[in-house]
């Protein structure tokens, strides 16, 4: 599985001008599912490529969430075993 991120959002923070917002499309390879996230990051000095990859770092935690439940979807139950199957 391969995950595409796509700036969505890229803008100062209304009422907040040390922050921005970053947004992110998140598309998996494997059955085109998209997960949008938000993150505001301290601006700075820090150029769009730091604030880009601060974003990214801040939104792991969901992004990983998103994925893992994903992970049963599909998958058959079987009564008799107790056991998910393929």
């Amino acid at each position: 599985m391969a995950l595409t991120y796509k700036i969505k959002t890229f803008e100062t923070e209304a009422g907040d001008s040390s922050k921005t917002r970053v947004g992110f499309t998140v598309t998996d390879d494997t059955d085109n599912q998209e997960f949008f996230i938000d993150k505001l990051v301290t601006t700075g000095s820090k150029s769009d490529d730091v604030i880009s990859k601060e974003a990214y770092d801040a939104a792991q935690t969901e992004v990983t969430a998103w994925v893992n439940g994903k992970n049963n979807i599909g998958k058959t139950f079987n009564p008799t075993s107790s056991k998910l199957e393929e």
